[in-house]
């Protein structure tokens, strides 16, 4: 692990190379290793998957992984678009198992989802999934039960489309980030739930204190550390599990190891970088070469050049890159916090090595992060805004299930006490005819012991490029710079908004929607077949929460537009990043019938209760509507997840 500490010695790297390349999978391995640029995969039609527990060492360091086949990554498997696979996945664990296709279209019996849309798998059994491919582009694939995610179960895939494809290249890489904890990653749970800043090890230092105080003045300085102590934050709560905890892989494989890709002068080389990781956002460069970016969660973007782009925990992007001089690049995937990196090498011959960067300074929060005071502030900044500590919201009041938008009792987003559905007008909350902006909106909120604060000013913050990336000098990518390149189908207005609070209370690691906890939630989110719906997601949390709905795609809503023809090339995509203090809206199609979670990908907060179901219901017209199988009133707890 690269950290401001220390740098991990070249003769432990070496060492660790020699320990994991049996284990690493073929085509995650360092060309240098492989001694071609060519790296294999499982392609076909049909496949056996053996999950496992398997020794695995990171820059020589020994532990054991849950493994695919034996490997970290699982293998690639590479399909094609239109063809039917079948895959036999047999668990020799002495746990039950499950492999979630992340991304891809499919019956929601084979989504993968232990409670919600099959049993799991069971220890010395096996279970058959078998799907048609309907799409192409760079996906993944994961375990849903537990937190097996942790520890190696997880491993990439390509859809080669059925016709020509519009990225053009001459060779590509699959980039897969990681975050590995030698920790067992339920002591790492009980250790958050204790205390949920126990594990930042970025926390600001009495020297810090006096800094602001040299700079600011004593009382504004006081008043800063009162605000945040009110809503038992600190501005560095930006990653619950820092580069203390963690080693960041690229390929399975940690920063000394030098995962290197060799390329010829002039090439277009197309990376498939997928966040894998557990906990971790990335911010991805690659210094002193652009990348045009091509695809974003599978689906193709018209092409748009950057220097750095932020990735959310279980998002994809494409990239494509024209190295043109005859030198080493560094590969850089950069921790939020910027407690650590992932890096790996783009290089013409074997054992070349770029200059690797010095981590950057490290990121705060800032009062646009509270939903409060919106004026794009400083994260590279050790100097918050001031605010006085009363104007931050803060509530402890009242239980889990009682909660009002407005609307009545309600258990969960857009559904009363009883089970109808309630949901917002669309008029006045941003509804198919009103033009997200960065206007604050007024709004009531949940309530509960797991809502410890809220955003009073919730805006849209598409247009910004991430946490930390706002003040760098070179081009970074904005989700509002997106555009698919083909239109969608579907560019019907939203007949109806559903409003979801993002909520917490950190200092008890409380992580849910509108302040009620999975194990808690009665009845699910309920979509009709055919409808299209808004999904209005508000961040009253401090962190930046991956959001992922399983089953289907989702527009994103743009800051601007009004929908309609303008929508029809807003960026489509299966997880989104909500910053903190952001109002961001989607619309759903709800064409794909059945239960399909829909959750926080940061892999701690959906095991303590951010989660959901969404339940899409066939339409009453519907002949036959014995086949599909409606969530019932069944409570899960987050290990079965």
């Amino acid at each position: 692990m690269l950290n401001r500490r220390h740098f991990l010695s070249r003769a432990s790297a070496l060492s660790g190379l020699a320990a994991t390349s049996a284990l690493t999978p073929a085509w995650a391995r360092s060309a240098a290793a492989l001694g071609t640029g060519v790296l294999p995969s499982l392609s076909g039609t049909d496949f056996d998957l053996t999950v496992g527990r398997t020794p695995f060492s990171v820059d020589g360091r020994a532990s054991s992984a849950i493994t695919v086949n034996g490997t970290v990554p699982a293998p690639l498997l590479r399909w094609r678009e239109g063809d039917e696979v079948t895959l036999r996945v047999h668990n020799t664990l002495d746990m039950a198992t499950s492999i979630h296709w992340h991304g891809i279209l499919l019956p929601f019996e084979m989504d993968g989802v232990p409670g919600v849309s099959f049993p799991g798998i069971a220890p010395g059994e096996t279970f058959t999934y078998r799907f048609p491919l309907r799409q192409s582009g760079t996906y993944w694939y994961h375990s849903h039960s537990g937190l097996q995610e942790q520890v190696g179960h997880y491993g990439p895939i390509i859809i080669d489309p059925a016709g020509s494809d519009p990225v053009s290249y001459d060779r590509e890489y699959v980039m897969v980030l990681g975050d590995w904890t030698f920790m067992d990653p339920h002591r790492l749970f009980a250790e958050l739930k204790k205390n949920g800043h126990s594990l930042n090890y970025n926390q600001r230092t009495l020297g810090d204190f006096f800094a602001d105080a040299r700079e600011d003045g004593l009382g504004a300085a006081l008043g800063d550390r009162r605000m945040w102590g009110a809503m038992r934050m600190t501005p560095t709560d930006i990653a619950d599990v820092t580069g203390e905890t963690y080693a960041y892989l690229i390929n399975g494989l940690g920063p000394d190891d030098n995962w290197t890709g060799l390329f010829q002068s002039g090439e277009r080389i197309r990376l498939r970088i997928i966040n894998a990781a557990a906990m971790t956002i990335f911010n991805v460069r690659i210094p002193g070469l652009p990348m045009t970016v091509v695809q974003s969660d599978g689906l193709n973007v018209q092409p748009i050049e950057t220097d750095e782009f932020q990735i959310g925990v279980a998002e994809t992007y494409d990239v494509v890159v024209t190295p043109d001089e005859d030198r080493a690049y560094t590969f850089v995937a950069e921790s939020i916090d910027r407690s650590g990196m992932a890096r790996a090498t783009l290089a013409p011959r074997p054992g070349m090595e770029g200059e690797v960067p010095a981590l950057r300074d490290r990121t705060l929060l800032t009062m646009a992060d509270m939903g409060m005071a919106h004026g794009h502030g400083n994260h590279n900044s050790d100097t918050p805004e001031e605010m006085a500590p009363d104007s931050v919201e803060s509530s402890h009041a009242g239980s889990h299930a009682a909660m009002d938008h407005g609307g009545g009792h309600r258990g969960h987003a857009g559904m009363d006490s009883t089970g109808s559905e309630a949901g917002h007008a669309m008029a006045g909350h941003g509804g198919a005819n009103a033009s997200p902006s960065s206007s604050p909106t007024v709004h009531d909120h949940p309530t509960g012991p797991g809502v410890a604060n809220t955003a009073t000013m919730p805006v849209s913050r598409l247009d910004e490029p991430g946490i930390g990336l706002e003040e760098v000098a070179h081009r970074t990518l904005r989700y509002s710079q997106l555009r698919s390149l083909a239109p969608t189908a579907d560019h019907r207005e939203p007949g109806r908004e559903i409003e979801l609070h993002l909520t917490s209370n950190m200092e008890r690691y409380m992580w849910s929607f509108d302040g009620v906890r999975f194990s808690e939630v009665v009845d699910p989110i309920l979509f009709h077949e055919g409808e299209r719906v808004r999904l209005t997601m508000v961040n009253d949390t401090m962190m930046p929460h991956p959001i992922h709905l399983h089953g289907m795609f989702f527009d994103l809503v743009l800051p601007g537009s009004t929908g309609g023809h303008e929508a029809r090339h807003w960026p489509r995509k299966h997880t989104v990043i909500v910053k903190p203090g952001e109002r961001l809206s989607v619309d759903v199609t709800a064409d794909e019938v059945g239960d399909w979670a829909f959750h926080c990908h940061l892999l701690y907060h959906m095991h303590a209760g951010m989660m959901q179901v969404v339940s899409v219901r066939p339409d009453p017209g519907d002949a036959n509507p014995s086949h599909h199988s409606m969530h019932g009133d069944h409570t899960m707890t987050g290990e079965d997840m």
